[in-house]
């Protein structure tokens, strides 16, 4: 396929190497000043963030009114470009991209919107063309799976980042946390993540939990974090009602 694609960022970076490397042919455009802009393409993937978004679909498809326009995001309605092109849709990539690190994307699960069975169709072709793990979702759906990937992937990681400070001020890498995350990530391949919890928290160890909670007295954010989690982490454990296959 012939695909136009706006953006340079992180997502635009891997999936421009992915399109390329599957055999189709790509054009990066810079979103800002959408220099050299093709009329016609059989995809226009815009990826940019979200903020922007309105405004780079308003120009972009200025005179391309008949042209496929798609959206990256996870958050973001299918409707943005309602009154500025007569097909559009959504192709969104859950995963976390950087450029430094290019992403596999035969296993990156893709979710799909259209406005149309035609344009459906198509956003189905290109996709599977380099993912073996693609879906239909409504924008209200990809909102909730938006959101859940925040909790699974952006929090989890903001939580590394608050460890490796911990360490860091007593002269510890964070490296020696790698073994213990990697196994923690691997376990939830074949156990709810629920059942895979461990720590003091999960079995209310109240001498434990007051221990550490003095250890981040002079972080008082920190500490209201961590009380915070230990106590939704019980409280979740205690729930009567989980699925347990």
């Amino acid at each position: 396929m012939k695909i136009v694609l706006i953006g340079r960022g992180r997502l635009a970076t891997n999936l421009e190497r992915a399109l390329l490397a599957a055999g189709h042919e790509v054009a990066s455009i810079n979103s800002r000043t959408l220099e050299g802009l093709s009329r016609e393409a059989d995809i226009f993937i815009i990826a940019v963030k979200d903020s922007a978004l309105q405004d780079v679909v308003r120009e972009a498809t200025k005179g391309r009114e008949d042209q496929l326009f798609v959206h990256t995001a996870g958050s973001m309605s299918l409707n943005v470009f309602e009154g500025c092109t007569t097909r559009y849709g959504v192709f969104y990539p859950m995963q976390t991209f950087s450029k430094e690190h290019q992403a596999d994307f035969s296993v990156i699960p893709f979710f799909l919107e259209a406005n149309g069975s035609e344009a459906l169709a198509t956003l189905h072709a290109l996709a599977s063309s380099i993912s073996g793990n693609v879906y239909e979702l409504t924008t209200e759906e990809r909102k909730q799976l938006h959101l859940a990937a925040v909790f699974a992937c952006n929090f989890a990681n903001h939580c590394y980042d608050m460890a490796a400070t911990l360490l860091e001020r007593h002269g510890l890498s964070f490296t020696v946390l790698l073994p213990l995350i990697d196994e923690t990530a691997r376990k939830v391949h074949d156990l709810h993540p629920r059942l895979a919890q461990t720590g003091p928290a999960v079995r209310y160890d109240e001498n434990v939990i007051g221990i550490q909670s003095n250890l981040l007295a002079e972080q008082s954010d920190l500490q209201r974090i961590y009380l915070l989690m230990s106590q939704h982490i019980y409280e979740y454990a205690t729930q009567p009602t989980i699925n347990k296959e």
